[in-house]
């Protein structure tokens, strides 16, 4: 089978052969479809120390299963996040990782949807917005933000903000319901909010903790790491909530359920709709990270090996 690897930190991504892998126990092995690009890991090809695997969202059909799975068999389709090679033509996916692909959906919407949508919606949940509040979404178009934009309003939000790196974004922003649009660099971010879903750190962390009304909460899912000045919290009640997905997959696996049956539920009513950027092969994994590293990218990019 094909994958892509690279071997120094920062250096080219490229293709090679490779033995097809067997599932380990509680393990599915998945003929990859689509998969997609995040930006933890576009970050750790240039910042790791040392080389790593890269992983990330699959889609596609199961066609073997280790021991001790009970909820898929070969033939079943999945999406879910693999932690071993997933770019490849085939790929590892730990059963607890994995969500059932309905019917007649194809694998470019669900890994577009699935695990950037589960994302999306447990930072929400992890705010705890109450009917009516502001909430601001950073990253806005990106593949977890454009979701979580469109989940502040399903959800009941009174005013939906989205942040981004530029004013060329602003339009589609607004086109998944955001009520307004800002510039990381503005110095006026409007009204004050309620609840700020972060997911690039660093930096932005500063006005994004100046942005929440007394009382206001952020929720950090973003590897970019950074730091907050507790004085910043205290003089308005404020508060900031660590999320992470992959906890809530191994730990909490009811919630995950649910949250994933309300995911396809609000796809097949029309009410949260994937959008990708870009689709490339294997063979141009790269293009796939520079389109991430631009910050040019409108909803998800994805590989289709």
């Amino acid at each position: 089978m094909r994958r892509v690897r690279y071997e120094s930190v920062g250096g080219p991504l490229f293709v090679e052969e490779a033995p097809v892998p067997e599932p380990g126990p509680g393990e599915l092995l998945v003929r990859c479809e689509a998969v997609g690009v995040t930006l933890p890991v576009v970050r750790k090809v240039t910042e790791a120390a040392e080389p790593i695997a890269l992983g990330g969202e699959i889609a596609g059909e199961v066609t073997a299963v280790g021991a001790g799975v009970t909820r898929f068999r070969p033939g079943d389709r999945v999406t879910g996040l693999c932690f071993g090679h997933g770019y490849a033509d085939f790929a590892p996916l730990h059963e607890a990782m994995a969500s059932p692909v309905p019917d007649g959906v194809d694998a470019v919407a669900a890994v577009a949807l699935v695990r950037s949508g589960l994302v999306a919606l447990g930072a929400l949940a992890a705010a705890r917005p109450e009917p009516g509040e502001a909430v601001l979404v950073t990253a806005a178009a990106s593949g977890v933000g454009h979701l979580a934009v469109q989940l502040a309003r399903v959800r009941g939000a009174g005013r939906v903000v989205g942040a981004v790196s530029t004013a060329a974004k602003a339009d589609f922003v607004r086109s998944l319901g955001a009520d307004e649009v800002v510039r990381y660099g503005d110095e006026d971010w409007g009204a004050p909010v309620d609840c700020v879903l972060d997911a690039v750190g660093g930096d932005l962390l500063t006005p994004a903790v100046a942005a929440l009304a007394p009382g206001g909460r952020l929720v950090a899912y973003s590897s970019g790491g950074g730091t907050v000045r507790a004085y910043d919290l205290l003089v308005g009640a404020k508060s900031v909530i660590g999320f992470q997905m992959a906890r809530i997959a191994r730990e909490q696996p009811e919630r995950y359920e649910r949250w994933r049956r309300e995911l396809w539920e609000l796809f097949e009513r029309g009410a949260v709709r994937p959008v990708v950027h870009a689709q490339f092969a294997l063979e141009d994994a790269a293009k796939a990270h520079a389109a991430i590293e631009s910050r040019g990218n409108l909803g998800k990019v994805v590989l289709r090996p």
